[in-house]
């Protein structure tokens, strides 16, 4: 699924299950939460963190989905074609860093 793709579904999801999108300040907080719920997996699983029991079956990546549902509800709620954006970035991303990491020696 292209990103344009993906936001209409969310925006159309809204509009057939939802009352209406909160409001970008609330859908901020739920994006903050979202990705703590996301980094307390990976601090537990992948990190130094001890894995609580009650954590050990929590899904990494529907977690993950959250944070990319959240982000598409603020994306169509301030009129940002994220698909527009995220090629911008990548086509920065590609000429800025070519190189720039194959050299880092902390990667090797």
């Amino acid at each position: 699924m292209i990103i344009q793709d993906a936001q209409k579904a969310v925006d159309d999801w809204i509009k057939t299950h939802g009352v209406r999108y909160f409001n970008e300040l609330t859908n901020m907080a739920q994006l903050t939460e979202e990705v703590g719920e996301v980094a307390r997996i990976i601090a537990r699983r992948y990190g130094e963190q001890s894995e609580k029991e009650s954590d050990k079956n929590k899904d990494l990546g529907e977690e993950l989905a959250d944070v990319v549902f959240v982000v598409l509800c603020l994306a169509n709620q301030t009129g940002v074609n994220l698909q527009e954006a995220f090629d911008k970035k990548l086509e920065l991303k590609t000429k800025r860093d070519h190189d720039r990491h194959h050299q880092n020696q902390k990667l090797k």
